[in-house]
Parts: C-alpha cells; sequence; structure tokens
C-alpha cells in the first residue's frame, strides 16, 4: 500500500527532524518545510494528504499560508503553534485550517489527530448516498462538490464535512457534541468554536443569511438545523 504523504511545516529543525523520525516510524512518507513560501510551493507541486503547519514561520506565517494554500488545496491542515491565545485558534479555523494543536507536541496526540483527520478525508463514501440535491443545491460526498444554482462553491474539505454531516440529517438538530466528536474526533468541551466559524464559512459561500430566513439555522442551546426545504 502507497504511503500517505504528510508535508511538515516548521523552522525549528530540531522539532522537524523529531516529528519527521516518528511519522516515519509510524508508516507515512513525510517531506519538510522550513518557510511559509516554501510549504505553498510544495504543496502546489506535490498535493501531500495532510500538511502539519506551525504558525511561527519566516517569509510568511502559518496564517498566511493557510489561507494561500485554501485558494487550491482542500486536504486537511493542521496547524501547530507554542502559543496558548484562543484567538489564534479561532483565527487557525476562520482560515480554513481543520485541527489545531499546542506545542509542546505530545507524540500520541499528533499521530492520533493526524490519524483521524486522514480517516475523515478518506471516508469511504460508497456507504452512504453519494449525493444530495436539494433544489438548486446539490452536494456529492464523491467528489467532494457542492454546487449552487449550477455554480461550483469552493468548499474546504472540512467544510464540506460539516456541510455533509448537517445535510444528511436534513431537518434535525444535530448538536455541537456529536459535531465535535464526528469531525475533530474529541470530546465537546462547551467552548470549542471551530464548528461554528466553519458554519459561518459555509454560509457566506453558499449566501446563506444567519437571521430567521436562514437555511442553515442555529438552534440554541441545542446545535444546528439545515432545512430540508429546497434551496
Amino acid at each position: 500500500m502507497e504511503k500517505q504523504h504528510i508535508l511538515v511545516v516548521e523552522d525549528d529543525e530540531s522539532l522537524a527532524l523529531w516529528i519527521f523520525d516518528y511519522l516515519t516510524e509510524h508508516g507515512f512518507f513525510v517531506s519538510l518545510a522550513n518557510r511559509g513560501d516554501l510549504a505553498i510551493e510544495l504543496v502546489e507541486e506535490d498535493k501531500p494528504a495532510l500538511v502539519v503547519l506551525d504558525i511561527c514561520l519566516p517569509e510568511k506565517n502559518g496564517f498566511e499560508v493557510c489561507k494561500a494554500l485554501r485558494e487550491f488545496y482542500s486536504s486537511p491542515i493542521l496547524m501547530m503553534t507554542a502559543s496558548g491565545d484562543e484567538g489564534d485558534e479561532i483565527l487557525s479555523f476562520e482560515l480554513g485550517a481543520d485541527d489545531y494543536i499546542q506545542k509542546p507536541v505530545r507524540p500520541r496526540l499528533l499521530l492520533a489527530r493526524i490519524k483521524a483527520l486522514l480517516r475523515r478525508s478518506n471516508v469511504d463514501s460508497s456507504q452512504l448516498d453519494s449525493s444530495l440535491i436539494f433544489g438548486d443545491l446539490n452536494i456529492d460526498s464523491l467528489s467532494k462538490r457542492v454546487s449552487l444554482k449550477g455554480e461550483d462553491k469552493a468548499l474546504s474539505s472540512n467544510e464540506f464535512d460539516v456541510l455533509w454531516a448537517l445535510a444528511r440529517h436534513a431537518g434535525n438538530v444535530v448538536s455541537r457534541t456529536d459535531l465535535v466528536a464526528q469531525l475533530r474526533g474529541i470530546e465537546y468541551d462547551g467552548f470549542d468554536r471551530s464548528i461554528d466559524v466553519r458554519v459561518s464559512r459555509i454560509r457566506k459561500k453558499l449566501q446563506d443569511s444567519s437571521g430567521a430566513g436562514a437555511r442553515i439555522k442555529t438552534v440554541w442551546g441545542r446545535g444546528y438545523l439545515f432545512a430540508a426545504e429546497p434551496w
């Protein structure tokens, strides 16, 4: 079986080499970049299965890199930083990151997060209905393609996964607890904003309001409801 390719973007050489060795030992093909601008070039050329992206980088920081990658790259991005600032975590999700991990890096946690992201990215869609249609909105799980009124909408992999999870349960409330467990593989602690940020990005891309006429409705204290009526 072909090894999955992970690009690690980290300018601390000792940490980068440690992650390289650890992930290689666990069956991945790993490449390294120590600058943000170089990381963008490598992702364009190599299309890795996942990017581990530090925030503090020379030339372009991790936020700039994440924003640039989301213009053409839909596979998972795992942000990594020494900062404990909640604002950095929220900004990472707003820019399209799939997950966020703090330094000092715990090896088993890093590996678990990577495997969870890859597992969700490579979900066997043949076990599910491959396409959901709501009037002019078409959501296809095989190609991870979303179109509205015949126009393709560029959603990142994590945004698509949230939309698909809600659309599959159209007409029913899906709790944040279930969404965080399903899409991030962790227990919801009552403070995780990642799902809220992704829903906000989806609404903007699908020209959906957040008010009374919203098709993706916020049900306060419970979660989100995807309207089953045609778009």
